[in-house]
């Protein structure tokens, strides 16, 4: 599965963390430090959604901005209830 929205193309982006230490100047202290810099990937909130593509139902991940968007359009199922009523 690939960390990637099928709608956007929005992927993981590369970025650091940094370790802070020592007091702030305003407190007193000599100033804050920067101990160390760590590699870290900033992921996409990635969701997995059931879309009606021309009458069919497919199964796609999209990020959330997407969804926010409304360029997605869910496949919803019908509810049981409904179902049996219409059964009846």
């Amino acid at each position: 599965m690939a960390k990637q929205c099928e709608l956007c193309g929005k992927v993981p982006v590369m970025g650091r963390s940094y370790v802070r230490k020592g007091k702030a100047k305003k407190e007193g202290g000599v100033g804050r430090h920067i101990a160390r810099k760590n590699k870290r990937r900033f992921l996409p909130n990635l969701q997995s959604a059931r879309i009606l593509v021309n009458g069919a139902v497919k199964k796609i991940i999209v990020c959330t901005r997407c969804i926010k968007k409304g360029l997605v359009v869910r496949a919803y199922s019908a509810p049981k209830v409904i179902l049996q009523t219409q059964a009846a």
